[in-house]
């Protein structure tokens, strides 16, 4: 299936505008906190400041951001965009949920506009698109087997990495902070526009999940799937790695000395880094064209009757 002009110059809109809206408030972070450098840091899990300023954005922002940017590109160069208006539109709608039940009237402003802009991805995605005209007119290109196999060997294995780590999590703690890493809860302290964690990592199985399959199947919008779900994995591998560098090189003034390496913590990310960078190579390639249709077979043709009619 291809994409109208209008519905891709639609698209290109919205991911535009979708990719402005965090855009202005890490400009917001970056004059309260001050440098860049600080911002990332926060970002990667670093909370302690002796000013107590708090960053408004979390690694998500950044990440949505792009990936709108991208979209947007996509949506004006290729007629084949509809798989990257939908897989934006759909995470960017999964994440924002949680930010209808907020208190504060600028994150419940901005997660309104999110919604309403990624919900018009979707809609555009499926209303905009048409069979193609002709036999010379081009379709999205399936992945090549082997590189699509391996890539959703290496998703399905990061979500069954952070599945068990949410199980984990889950048996360690009380139930009402369980209840509150899904909800938001006061138990769970994050940024103005950050995504209550339980929610984000069922949200992030199931997009791993999801590129995974499609990525088993062969499927035509294998490729935005799973670069979306690449680059998610990426990010959050890279700041959970800058993290406990700097929790264990720079320890901070309630440490005397550097605490305990987490293993199994640093194993992760490291996971999530190697594997996002291999999914995103592996998925970059040209796709398999569809094979071109054959000659007719000579044998599929009736023989003439016999005896022959008068006249045959």
């Amino acid at each position: 299936m291809t994409v109208t002009r209008p519905a891709r110059l639609t698209g290109a809109a919205l991911a535009a505008v979708l990719a402005l809206v965090p855009f202005v408030w890490i400009l917001r972070d970056l004059a309260v906190l001050g440098s860049p450098e600080d911002l990332f840091r926060y970002w990667a899990g670093d909370r302690f400041r002796p000013s107590g300023v708090r960053s408004a954005t979390t690694l998500l922002d950044p990440v949505l951001c792009l990936a709108s940017a991208v979209t947007a590109l996509a949506a004006l160069r290729s007629r084949h965009a509809a798989a990257a208006l939908a897989a934006t539109g759909a995470l960017t709608l999964a994440v924002r949920l949680p930010g209808l039940w907020t208190h504060n009237t600028g994150p419940l402003v901005t997660a309104l506009a999110e919604l309403a802009l990624a919900a018009g991805l979707l809609v555009t995605a499926l209303t905009g698109r048409r069979p193609p005209r002709g036999p010379d007119e081009t379709v999205p290109t399936r992945p090549r087997p082997g590189p699509a196999v391996a890539a959703g060997l290496l998703l399905a294995v990061a979500a069954l990495l952070l599945l068990a780590q949410e199980v984990h999590l889950a048996g360690r703690a009380e139930p009402r902070f369980v209840v509150d890493r899904f909800t938001g809860g006061r138990s769970v302290l994050d940024a103005a526009l950050g995504v209550p964690p339980g929610w984000l990592s069922a949200v992030l199985v199931a997009l791993y999940l999801t590129a995974a399959v499609s990525a088993f199947t062969g499927a035509r919008h294998t490729r935005p799937a799973g670069l979306l779900a690449a680059g998610v994995l990426l990010a959050g591998g890279l700041a959970e790695l800058a993290r406990i560098a700097r929790r264990h090189l720079h320890p901070d003034v309630h440490h005397v000395m550097a605490p305990e390496l987490d293993v199994p913590g640093l194993a992760t990310a490291g996971y999530g880094v190697l594997a996002g960078a291999a999914v995103l190579a592996l998925l970059a390639g040209r796709g398999v064209p569809d094979a071109a249709p054959g000659p007719r077979n000579p044998a599929a043709i009736p023989p003439p009757p016999y005896p022959r009619p008068p006249g045959w």
